[in-house]
């Protein structure tokens, strides 16, 4: 999603990269938010994780913690679980498990370089926009239209017609699209926070925040 002063254009794609390479098509990006880990951990849990899970309060489980690395690049889940296990004492969730694709592609970005790419997360700056964490789920009706209100507020207006591709996609992924571009300006315009402040050290020479 990318926000300018007049108009919020939506795009989508199967990809990270894809969607990123569509939006480029309009002008390049100065930042890109993104709802997935940046920086995996050797061993759990990230300071981000922790911090962010405990600002959310109510909506503390909609924060996964980040499985470590290993047991990412792992194909297996079973075996991926008895890996985290091995290196953090915790398991974690198939649900977290499928995003693995999705993590290593955002992963295999960032060690490329080339663009600035941040961590988000959506009901954290949902929490941050409402100065509290939101009652509702983003999947009520009265959750979806407080989150669109909370962004219309701040200028990340979304229209009832979208587009055919953007249409289709799903209520709350959009609210959180939303989102992650209302972080990404207050990134752009020094006005954000992370958590942790610093960002910790992780292998690889990555480093790992999530911004709000």
């Amino acid at each position: 999603m990318a926000p300018d002063p007049g108009r919020t254009r939506v795009y989508t794609a199967p990809t990270l990269a894809a969607v990123i390479a569509r939006a480029e098509q309009d002008g390049p990006l100065a930042h890109v938010g993104v709802d997935i880990p940046i920086g995996l951990p050797g061993s759990g849990p990230r300071q981000a994780d922790l911090l962010a899970r405990e600002r959310l309060g109510r909506r503390r489980s909609s924060l996964f913690l980040t499985p470590v690395r290993e047991a990412l690049e792992t194909p297996d889940y079973a075996e991926a679980v008895t890996l985290n296990r091995a290196r953090t004492g915790q398991g974690f969730s198939r649900q977290a498990f499928g995003l693995r694709t999705k993590v290593l592609e955002v992963d295999a970005l960032v060690r490329a370089g080339g663009r600035v790419l941040l961590e988000v997360h959506p009901e954290l700056s949902f929490a941050t926009l409402a100065g509290a964490p939101l009652a509702a789920g983003k999947k009520t009706w009265a959750g979806a239209v407080e989150r669109r209100r909370l962004l219309a507020a701040a200028g990340i207006v979304l229209d009832a017609d979208l587009g055919p591709d953007p249409g289709r996609a799903g209520v709350d992924d959009v609210l959180d699209a939303g989102a992650a571009a209302w972080t990404a300006l207050r990134v752009r315009d020094g006005r954000a926070t992370c958590l942790p402040d610093p960002p910790e050290p992780l292998p690889h020479g990555l480093t790992g925040a999530i911004w709000v």
